[in-house]
This record gives C-alpha cells, sequence and structure tokens, in this order.
C-alpha cells in the first residue's frame, strides 16, 4: 500500500513545516500545494487524485488542509472509497469506513467548515469597521501626491510621454495612468 501525502498552505508566506514533519515518517511521498482553500482549481491534488490506485492511502495532517467544505470531504471520501483509496487524517485518527467514524468524519467535516466561515466573517466584519473608520485599506500607493501632480503637469504639456515619466518613477505605464485618472477625478469634485 502506497501512502501519498496531501499537504496544503494559504499563502506563500505560510510554512508547512508543522505537515511536513508530521507526515514525513508517515508517507512514501509528499505533495505540497501552496493556494487558498477556495480555489476553484487545485492542480496538486487533483495530481495525487489522478495517481491513486486501489489499495493506496491518501494521507492528511488536518481535513481543513484537504478539504474547503463539509460537502466537499463526503463526496471525496466517498469517491475514494468506491475507488478502493483508503483515506487518513493523522490529526483525527477515526476509521471513517465504519458507521461511527463515518459520523464523526462527517461532524468534524462541518466544523472545520463553520471554522471557515466564522473566519471569513469576522474578516469582514473587521474590513468594514476599519474602513468605516476612515483606514485606507491594501497596498499603498507606488506614488505619492506630489509626483502624480508632477506628472499630470509635465505629462499635460507634452514635455515628457506618459511612457518616459513612468520609467523616470520606476513604475508600469498603466500604473501611473491610474494614478493620473484617480488624481484627475478627485480635482474635478
Amino acid at each position: 500500500m502506497r501512502k501519498i501525502g496531501y499537504l496544503r498552505v494559504s499563502t506563500e508566506e505560510q510554512r508547512p513545516d508543522r505537515q511536513i514533519d508530521g507526515l514525513r515518517t508517515e508517507c512514501d511521498e509528499l505533495h505540497i500545494e501552496t493556494l487558498s482553500a477556495v480555489s476553484k482549481k487545485r492542480p496538486i491534488y487533483e495530481a495525487v487524485i489522478e495517481k491513486l490506485r486501489p489499495g493506496d492511502m491518501l494521507v492528511v495532517w488536518d481535513l481543513d488542509r484537504a478539504y474547503r467544505s463539509a460537502r466537499d470531504a463526503l463526496n471525496e471520501f466517498s469517491a475514494l472509497d468506491q475507488r478502493g483509496v483508503a483515506f487518513r487524517v493523522v490529526n483525527f485518527p477515526i476509521d471513517a469506513r465504519t458507521a461511527e467514524g463515518y459520523y464523526c468524519f462527517t461532524v468534524m467535516s462541518a466544523n472545520n467548515e463553520l471554522e471557515r466561515r466564522i473566519l471569513s466573517r469576522r474578516t469582514k466584519e473587521g474590513l468594514a469597521a476599519a474602513r468605516a473608520r476612515g483606514k485606507i485599506l491594501g497596498r499603498p500607493y507606488k506614488l505619492s501626491s506630489d509626483q502624480i501632480a508632477h506628472a499630470c503637469r509635465e505629462i499635460g504639456s507634452r514635455r515628457i510621454t506618459v511612457t518616459e515619466m513612468a520609467r523616470q518613477y520606476d513604475v508600469g505605464r498603466w500604473t501611473l495612468t491610474k494614478a493620473m485618472r484617480r488624481h484627475q477625478s478627485t480635482e474635478a469634485t
């Protein structure tokens, strides 16, 4: 029986070390994916599922590292089971092929989905509260107000092109154009 490990982290900043350490001794192979749980396409996961054969085992560290919702977990477990592929969650050591184990698996899947939805809601509420207090969210602008005003004057007087000005400020042409539009729309109001 081959034991194939699947690991997932949501961003490049997150480290899979905990999962690697936990699965290294449990698995013959480890496959690491870096993308959000809510992504529609998961190429590494799909490749792992494709290569599994009857008698193999898919191993994950935590249920939420592999599945984004209770429905996903249950559907995938059922599909693997029909193919003769075993499934193991290291941090939740139950046999989901038994009636009791399947029940626990279902409850745990629903609990993971609840946690994800609560976290999402809290994040949205926090962002809304920050915006209501006037906090500007997102990546900071690359150009200052003075630089944008200067670019508008220079380009407006045709002393320099947008491309040359963007190169001078070490930004992309689109970044400069967008900043100038934003500047002009605030001046118009």
